[in-house]
């Protein structure tokens, strides 16, 4: 299934209402960063996982950022200062309601079809709106 503008599916946690993007590869590892390698994390007081349509960096635990990230479907205050925040969907959130109606394998919670990044577009200031 594609749907144009929002993401490529690797993993799915519906019950803790996100939505998390990786790899290509289809293994859930995620690739490498443009680094070539993990990265620090980059958290700020200003930005917060406090509405729906954050999208944040993946990570394995402390400054492990590579390529995977997630896009929350709501208030998510207990995944402040340990995910680092670069984003927000501004337009589009039909998108996110459409990801959520998703049939998902119940053990896995992945979607039963895949779902692929078609298009985005990136605003100059995410956080301005």
């Amino acid at each position: 299934m594609d749907i144009v503008g929002n993401c490529l599916l690797v993993h799915f946690w519906s019950s803790i209402n996100f939505y998390c993007c990786a790899s290509l590869s289809g293994t859930g590892k995620g690739g490498n960063s443009i680094w070539g390698k993990k990265f620090e994390d980059e958290f700020s007081e200003y930005l917060k996982h406090s509405v729906r349509g954050v999208v944040s960096m993946a990570n394995n635990g402390p400054n492990t950022n590579g390529s995977q990230f997630f896009i929350t479907y709501g208030k998510q205050p207990h995944l402040d200062m340990k995910y680092t925040v670069f984003g927000k969907v501004i337009d589009g959130l039909e998108t996110l309601d459409e990801l959520e109606k998703l049939p998902v394998n119940e053990k896995t919670y992945r979607p039963l079809n895949d779902v692929r990044i078609k298009d985005i577009t990136i605003h100059a200031n995410p956080f301005a709106l």
